[in-house]
């Protein structure tokens, strides 16, 4: 079978893109960073996600433009999932007034750089994941396995947040990152269910992107960038 002729500027949007989402959540990160206490920066899942954005789409961009095999679907969904749920939560939860964990009053006070880094890391970032995913990424390369295996990112953050929340002197500044795990405030047994319900959401959102994944199409702006690297080959049938 005759391979598709090359489509240069198709791979050269997409690595122009991809970069810019790239550098959007350094630049967020560094803001946040210069502009506060790192090792309280540091604490936010936020700030985990958008890690993973700047190293997973500067790499994309760097495989796009060699024609290289792109990052492993299980990274490249993961890394959209969880951005995707940075921005649903803080748009929806954190910023909204009708919300019991919001922390409008918090965010009214952000401004200059901060309120640009705040606009990059919740807004921009997954936005531009979720453009990706539709106009320049490759269709049908997840699989409902790699909804599971996702749930293993959250879980890792939870814990995290609750041990260093039992380590830190009560009143400490950013003792919990978020309102929903401050068991300070509501004790463990709630914030226990807060987990799970954020664990629920977390697997039907990641089994609804595996089902958009599943049944769009190729984009004209999708590069030739050779074949996808797969954790295993590609399903003949139905989904595995």
């Amino acid at each position: 079978m005759t391979p598709p002729p090359p489509r240069p500027f198709a791979r050269a949007a997409a690595t122009g893109f991809r970069a810019v989402i790239a550098a959007a959540a350094a630049t967020g990160i560094v803001i946040e960073c210069v502009q506060g206490s790192v090792p309280l920066v540091l604490s936010f899942f936020t700030i985990w996600t958008n890690i993973l954005v700047a190293a997973v789409f500067g790499l994309s961009a760097a495989r796009t433009w060699q024609r290289r095999p792109d990052v492993a679907p299980l990274w490249r969904g993961g890394v959209l999932l969880f951005i995707l749920v940075t921005g649903l939560v803080f748009h929806l939860v954190l910023a909204n007034p009708s919300s019991p964990f919001n922390v409008v009053a918090e965010l009214s006070e952000l401004s200059g750089a901060k309120a640009v880094a705040n606009q990059l890391l919740h807004t921009v970032t997954p936005i531009g994941a979720v453009l990706d995913f539709l106009l320049l990424t490759a269709p049908r390369t997840l699989r409902p396995r790699h909804a599971l295996q996702w749930l293993a990112y959250p879980l890792a953050y939870v814990t995290f947040a609750l041990v260093r929340g039992a380590l830190l002197a009560p009143g400490t500044k950013g003792r919990y990152p978020y309102p929903f795990v401050d068991v300070a405030q509501y004790g463990y047994a709630r914030v226990a269910l807060n987990a799970a319900v954020l664990g629920l959401a977390f697997y039907a959102l990641g089994l609804a992107l595996v089902a958009a994944d599943r049944f769009r199409r190729a984009s004209p702006l999708t590069p030739d960038a050779g074949p996808v690297n797969r954790i295993s080959s590609p399903a003949g049938g139905p989904l595995k």
